[in-house]
């Protein structure tokens, strides 16, 4: 036995609470990885990959007509539209690609790459040239508006117009962000998130889910989503990392928002408990062509609880045809850019 390895075994036998915990760490980790296995086993893609510059994408296509982009939120996958049918229910109309983005689902997250919404918002853009998908429609939920934004204000002619839904604008003091992003941490984040993370993670949920979705409760269609895949370590410690990029990409934006000059709906639960409905009013006002549809009652999760109220403002900023004298249609009447719509849930 080599003398710096027969030291090692040594000071473990020696310090049994040690040994103790090397242990159980050795064993969650070998547990979490035999779960990730099993989770994509009973989930494998269903969608098509698409390599750009190295990177594999995996994305779901469905329907045609004018391209339609899904950007889903931190932590999540392509599921969490499928299951709220959006995706579905937008492909009567629209050519609608959904993507997991990088590190979420089956795409890829090199750590090579700093995964800005910048650096995000080059590889869908880069994916989408490729894809023959001009001019689209790009609906970003939560953390996925920072990289709707980020494709807006980088490649403002390639994008048609905005749909914001439940979006993270501009910096704020959040305790969460400090104890959800220690995965992302070197060394002692990969340390976390094959062991103790998941487990963490699957005896949360149910809070979490009370949270994102409350004051509504949990609709049965979410039961769709597959919540083993999201505890996979690869994709908690994707997770972690955008949890400590959301603050400094806010700040960074906070700036940029009235370089914006397409068409924009922004989408907000007056009920939003995991970020403040105030966000998405400040962001209206920064930007004047902007039209702000609040909905009563819901949470975060507006795709999944008011889908056709998500599904309106999509129609709505598809019909916009001229931004600076038009007036935009909504539930059979016309409101100017720049107006705020409140519906009542359905």
């Amino acid at each position: 036995m080599a003398p710096s390895r027969s030291y090692a075994v040594k000071a473990l036998k020696s310090h049994p609470v040690v040994t103790g915990v090397v242990v159980a760490l050795a064993a969650s980790a070998i547990l979490n990885r035999f779960l990730a296995k099993r989770a994509e086993r009973r989930n494998p893609p269903t969608g098509r990959f698409i390599t750009v510059d190295g990177v594999r994408l995996h994305y779901v296509e469905r329907g045609t007509g004018s391209p339609l982009v899904l950007l889903h939120g931190n932590g999540s996958m392509i599921q969490d539209f499928e299951s709220s049918g959006l995706i579905d229910l937008a492909a009567k109309s629209y050519r609608v690609i959904a993507f997991d983005r990088p590190g979420f689902g089956y795409s890829d997250r090199p750590r090579s790459t700093v995964w800005t919404p910048e650096a995000q918002a080059d590889l869908i853009n880069s994916a989408l040239v490729q894809m023959g998908a001009s001019q689209p429609l790009v609906l970003g939920h939560s953390w996925g508006t920072l990289v709707a934004v980020a494709l807006a204000l980088k490649y403002p002619r390639n994008i048609q117009a905005l749909i914001l839904a439940s979006g993270y604008y501009y910096p704020t003091l959040r305790a969460d962000v400090l104890i959800l992003s220690q995965p992302a941490m070197p060394i002692i984040g990969d340390v976390l998130s094959h062991t103790i993370s998941p487990i963490i993670g699957r005896l949360i949920w149910p809070l979490l889910l009370r949270k994102i979705f409350g004051p509504s409760p949990v609709p049965k269609k979410f039961g769709g989503f597959p919540e083993e895949m999201a505890m996979r370590p690869s994709q908690i410690g994707a997770a972690a990392a955008e949890t400590a990029l959301m603050i400094p990409a806010a700040k960074k934006f906070g700036k940029a928002y009235s370089h914006l000059k397409m068409p924009i709906v922004i989408v907000a639960g007056t009920e939003d408990r995991l970020i403040e409905p105030q966000q998405s009013a400040r962001l209206h006002r920064d930007i004047v062509q902007s039209t702000l549809r609040r909905i009563p009652s819901m949470g975060h999760m507006v795709h999944q609880t008011a889908t056709a109220q998500v599904m309106s403002a999509i129609d709505t900023v598809a019909r916009q045809k001229n931004e600076a004298a038009g007036a935009i249609e909504t539930n059979g009447q016309k409101q100017p850019l720049g107006s705020v719509v409140e519906f009542a849930a359905r």
